[in-house]
Order: structure tokens, then C-alpha cells, then sequence
């Protein structure tokens, strides 16, 4: 289906709108795993499998996570357009999926929907310099969906310092695993011809690399794919931050990380607007046995984590590239 066969009036046009903010949303390496189906006064959103990490994301959370992320955006746009939504997680066969009710209302404007367009996530070496606590209070008001938590861990902390180990822990493990170190090299894209062929994926200029022809770069990047190189780039990256960030649900279902996906783009986008750079170090929630650890020993009341973000300040890197609308809407 492209755009034009569903420009069938002007609602159709500003449901179109809304998803030019709904595909900015976070996903795992830039997968985008998602595809959108509009119909006369509803946005339905769709996970996408074909777009999914068997290794880093083998039960679908992240994949979730992501789709929470631009259900968020949706909603927070369709205010911008004068429309009032109600959310439903709906179910069919086996697939879950999210509909979106919209109904024509006043224009209403939320604060966060001008960081749409400048939410990024940040993957450098960030300033070392420490958020003041009244910043640290603005995000800690971000508005929770009921079953999600979300606790702050200040560089310095013994708790900070035990979250980096765990993440050390989990490099150990993902990077001396073959699989996941092939399906994160299919995933980089090395070079600007290959960013726009694919429009997805973790850009060079995004990660920190230099442009180089394919058949030379994943041979270069394959070599530091190793747990010492790895752990060396985010001793780095994590001395230089300010504070860990730990998403926590109270179950570990599809409905939790939906929701963990809204509250987490609220608190993106306010973190955008406070010009606070964010990045994910998900290892202890991606390695099974790491997570279940953290889960039991770290005080967050035996919650399942969701997400562990850095944040800090940083100077702003490269936008990743996201598909073409007609590419993920489906009839």
C-alpha cells in the first residue's frame, strides 16, 4: 500500500502525520520492528517480526518496548492535530497488537512533542559532568504506566558501581557468544550507500566509526567485537555518565513492556527537552541469568528489568535514518 491510497480525506492525511512521529521512536539496533495499519478512526500498530533480534531479543520485549515507544508518540501527536485517543492492547490468533481509538477533539499541546523530532539516542564518551538533583526530580516525575518503576543510580553510588559490573558481566557473555556478535555485524551499516539502501540498522556515524566499503568494515568491526574491547569502550562511556536508569515492571508480560515502551518515550522526550543525552546498556536485562540477578539483589522489590539506560551530558551525534512510510503501513 503507498501513502497516496489512503489520502482518502483530511483525517486520513493527519493519521498519516502522526505516524511520520510514531516511526522516530527507539528500537533495538534501529530495527524499526513495526508496521501500522490506518483505518477511518483508528491507527492500529503491529509488531513486525520480520525486523526482530533472535539472539539479543529472543522472547520479543525489546521488540515491544519499541512499539510502547511509538504508540506514545502517536498519542502525544494526535493532540498536536486535534484529536483525543484511547489506547486498546487487543489480541488476534496468537498476536497482540495495539489499536488506538482517535476521535476528533480540541487542539491540546503537550511540551514533549516538540522533542519528537530531536530525541536521539546518544552512544558517545559523555562530559563527566554530574545532573544537578532538581534535574534528577523533573524526570523522576515522569509519568509511570501503572505496573512500571523507575529507579536512578548516581555515578558514585555502590549501586551505580554494581550495575556497571553487571554490565561488564553481560559483555562477557554476549560478546564471546558467535551468534550474537553475526547478528549484531548484519545489523551495522557501514557506510552512507548502505544507510540508504536500508534505512535501519546501527549507522557508522552513529556508533563512532569510520565510513568504510562493506567487505572491509565487517572484517574490522568483527575484530573488536571481543568482551575486553567491549568493556574498555563502556568503562568509558559509563565513568563519563551521571546516572544509571533501571526500568522495572512488576509482571514480565507483552501488556508490561508496551507500557514500559509509553513510559520510556515520555521519559526520552523529557530527557530531549532537558537536554540530557541517553543511552542503553541493556546487557544485564538481555542475558537471562544477569537479569535474574539484578531482579533478586538489587532493591527494586523483586521487579523484572525492563531497561538500564545511561544518561549524562554529551555533545549531540548523528540522527539514525528511519524507512519510508509506505514501507510499514499494511492494508
Amino acid at each position: 500500500m503507498t501513502v497516496s491510497t489512503i489520502l482518502v480525506n483530511g483525517q486520513n492525511s493527519n493519521f498519516l502525520k502522526m505516524l511520520e512521529y510514531a516511526i522516530k521512536a527507539p528500537s533495538g539496533h534501529n530495527t524499526q520492528p513495526w508496521k501500522f495499519k490506518v483505518n477511518e478512526n483508528s491507527i492500529e500498530v503491529y509488531p513486525n517480526f520480520d525486523q526482530e533480534l533472535p539472539i539479543a531479543d529472543s522472547n520479543h520485549r525489546e521488540l515491544y518496548i519499541s512499539l510502547g515507544c511509538a504508540v506514545e508518540n502517536i498519542c502525544i501527536a494526535s493532540n498536536e492535530f486535534g484529536y483525543s485517543y484511547e489506547t486498546e492492547i487487543k489480541q488476534q490468533d496468537s498476536l497482540k497488537y495495539i489499536k488506538i481509538n482517535l476521535k476528533k477533539s480540541v487542539i491540546t499541546t503537550n511540551p514533549l512533542f516538540s522533542q519528537i523530532d530531536k530525541r536521539q539516542t546518544n552512544r558517545s564518551v559523555y562530559k563527566s559532568k554530574s545532573i544537578p538533583k532538581d534535574t534528577i526530580s523533573l524526570l523522576e516525575k515522569t509519568e509511570l504506566e501503572k505496573p512500571v518503576s523507575i529507579y536512578f543510580y548516581e555515578n558514585g553510588d555502590n549501586r551505580y558501581s554494581t550495575l556497571a559490573e553487571y554490565v561488564y558481566r553481560g559483555n562477557e557473555i554476549l560478546f564471546s557468544d558467535k551468534s550474537f556478535k553475526k547478528e549484531l555485524l548484519e545489523w551495522t551499516r557501514f557506510n552512507s550507500k548502505h544507510i540508504q539502501e536500508r534505512k535501519d540498522g546501527l549507522a557508522y556515524n552513529v556508533i563512532g566509526s569510520p565510513s568504510l566499503p562493506q567487505w572491509l568494515g565487517k572484517p574490522i568491526v568483527s575484530s573488536f567485537l571481543k568482551p575486553k574491547t567491549q568493556n574498555k569502550s563502556d568503562r568509558k562511556k559509563i565513568n563519563s555518565s551521571s546516572h544509571f536508569v533501571l526500568f522495572t515492571t512488576k509482571e514480565n508480560t507483552i501488556e508490561d513492556w508496551i507500557l514500559t515502551g509509553r513510559t520510556l518515550e515520555r521519559f526520552l522526550l523529557k530527557s530531549s527537552e532537558l537536554e540530557i543525552a541517553v543511552a542503553y546498556v541493556n546487557q544485564p536485562c538481555q542475558v537471562s541469568s544477569l537479569s535474574k540477578e539484578v531482579q533478586e539483589k538489587m532493591p527494586i522489590d523483586n521487579e523484572f528489568p525492563m531497561l538500564l539506560l545511561r544518561i549524562g551530558y554529551a555533545d549531540e551525534m548523528p540522527y539514525a535514518e528511519r524507512k519510508n512510510l509506505e514501507k510499514v503501513i499494511i492494508e
